[in-house]
């Protein structure tokens, strides 16, 4: 790596483009697609707090990425809203030259509280994760952690303090939430936001994933468009996971995360930072590079580039390419609670 030029590419000339950053591996919610309860009980042993990456480092980190490409910085969980004092550490990230979008995703379900502050903070966009309007339906897929009116409440202050064209995402299981997806669509049709639904997908090895279970997208996109009618429409940017569909009357559009059945593994820029500052090329990855101990050993920022770069420069995976209809590749060693999808 060249450090006068630090922008990289993979072994496929892939650039690293995103960054996600786990900013916490504890969640208020048990969703079974992520933290399935009977697995994360009282007694689970979650990262203490000399094991998480403090907000000097995850900074530092964040610095470091962006010189070698980074633009966008997404946080994530866990439930991000849990780490202590978010807004400053979000107030640092924005300030980091050459990040052009700063986004988080959340349950929702403290951010009535936090909603102001997090705007004032300098964050550009919220995603919400809402994976039905049905109550109960809703709560089977929280581990009754919540009701739907908490997350739309959050959404409404989210609303009030400035946040615009929120994405709403909504993971289909079969058999569990996809008589409600229409449902979904209505509600948020004309408002602005866009509802986004995933693919169940067979993250980490603890929640039990079936083909079976998977909605696939031409599935979803079928019952939609029934009721009321869409088109596809071109990607916003390169990379983007989400294929786009815009209703034919105008008001608003949706987007299908496909990952199971039409992989996106080509324009894949993302890297993923676990909050134990483990450092990921791939959602599907077996292992993750320890950022972490070299930064408390004292390395240099030079070293922590050639080190970074040198992980992204070796990079091949297409996980989601090499899987078929009649294969699940080998057990893989980050659960979706520790990258936060």
């Amino acid at each position: 790596m060249n450090p006068l030029n630090p922008k990289i590419v993979d072994k496929f000339g892939r650039p690293v483009r995103d960054l996600r950053i786990s900013v916490i591996d504890k969640c208020n919610f048990r969703c079974p697609y992520c933290m399935p309860a009977e697995i994360f009980g009282a007694d689970y042993n979650f990262l203490s707090n000399d094991q998480l990456l403090s907000d000097d480092e995850l900074v530092r980190l964040a610095k470091l990425f962006a010189q070698l490409g980074v633009t966008k910085f997404r946080l994530t969980g866990g439930e991000p809203l849990i780490r202590p004092n978010l807004p400053a550490l979000i107030a640092q990230l924005a300030q980091i030259p050459g990040i052009e979008d700063l986004a988080m995703t959340t349950n929702a379900y403290f951010m009535a509280e936090h909603a102001q502050a997090l705007k004032e903070a300098g964050l550009h966009r919220l995603t919400i994760s809402l994976d039905s309007l049905d109550n109960e339906v809703f709560q089977i897929l929280n581990g009754r952690r919540s009701t739907v009116d908490r997350v739309l409440n959050g959404l409404a202050a989210a609303e009030k303090a400035g946040f615009k064209k929120m994405k709403i995402n909504c993971v289909v299981k079969k058999g569990i939430n996809d008589h409600t997806i229409v449902d979904l669509a209505r509600h948020f049709k004309g408002t602005g936001h866009i509802v986004r639904y995933i693919e169940y997908m067979d993250v980490g090895n603890l929640n039990g994933w079936k083909l079976d279970d998977v909605v696939t997208a031409d599935e979803i996109l079928a019952k939609i468009d029934a009721e009321m009618p869409i088109q596809p429409v071109p990607p916003n940017y390169k990379g983007e996971v989400a294929n786009r569909y815009r209703y034919l009357d105008g008001e608003g559009e949706i987007g299908i995360i496909a990952s199971v059945t039409k992989p996106f593994c080509g324009d894949c820029t993302r890297a993923r930072l676990s909050s134990a500052g483990e450092y990921y090329t791939c959602l599907f990855a077996n292992n993750g590079t320890d950022l972490r101990a070299p930064m408390r050993e004292g390395v240099s920022d030079e070293e922590m580039l050639q080190l970074i770069g040198g992980v992204w420069q070796r990079r091949t995976d297409r996980y989601s390419e090499l899987r078929t209809s009649f294969t699940r590749l080998p057990a893989k060693g980050a659960e979706m609670y520790r990258l936060g999808g």
